[in-house]
């Protein structure tokens, strides 16, 4: 049997990966690659457990918040905004540029005006980007993700962030699944571990949707 991991864009997973393969080596973990806006229904169909970006439907998946990722604006290399440390949104505005809002975003926000264009998707963004047709703001490990040397990115403090998440279905809680939980938050081998999610109207309020 394998263990059906799949991940969107941007989280890297080579630590959890290595420590699976110490504690579990006779369940070999398969990664999946999944677009963001598909990751729910996907683990619903056909994977054990995701790393993915919230929200989630808490009727149907149980997510446990692991980080969040800072927002940074990504510009053309020798864009005059590159002299500032960070910048906020009200700034962004202010250059009169357009800001491109890709139909894949993972951002849960509307940027500001002069201007929105809405490329395909982030990657083509990214393109729009470095041929200086606008900004875009994103979280940093898609900035990373999709690095070319003519961009650049500054942080936006007060942008909305991205938050990233370990989930699954809630009829399929079992043992492997309860490794994973184990291994992203980061328990020793000899740890006691459970074999339910956490329950109780106390739990379920820190959980954001």
């Amino acid at each position: 049997m394998t263990f059906r991991l799949l991940v969107v864009p941007g989280v890297v997973i080579d630590r959890w990966r290595h420590t699976w393969a110490e504690r579990r080596p006779e369940t070999p973990l398969e990664l999946v690659p999944v677009a963001a806006a598909d990751a729910a229904a996907r683990l619903l169909e056909s994977g054990h457990a995701a790393l993915l970006r919230l929200p989630v439907d808490r009727d149907v998946l149980h997510a446990i918040p692991l980080y969040q990722e800072q927002s940074v604006v990504l510009a053309h290399r020798d864009h005059v905004l590159h002299a500032a440390d960070e910048l906020s949104v009200a700034e962004l505005a202010e250059l009169g540029e357009p800001l491109l809002h890709p139909l894949d975003d993972v951002l849960a926000w509307e940027p500001p005006s002069p201007g929105v264009e809405r490329p395909e998707s982030t990657q083509t963004a990214v393109e729009w980007v470095a041929a200086e047709v606008g900004l875009m703001v994103v979280p940093q490990s898609l900035a990373r993700l999709y690095h070319r040397k003519d961009v650049k990115y500054k942080p936006v403090l007060d942008a909305p962030v991205s938050s990233v998440a370990l989930a699954w279905p809630i009829d399929a809680h079992s043992e492997l699944v309860e490794e994973m939980i184990g291994i992203v938050r980061g328990r020793t081998a000899n740890s006691t571990r459970g074999q339910a999610p956490p329950k109780g109207p106390a739990s379920k309020a820190r959980r954001p949707r």
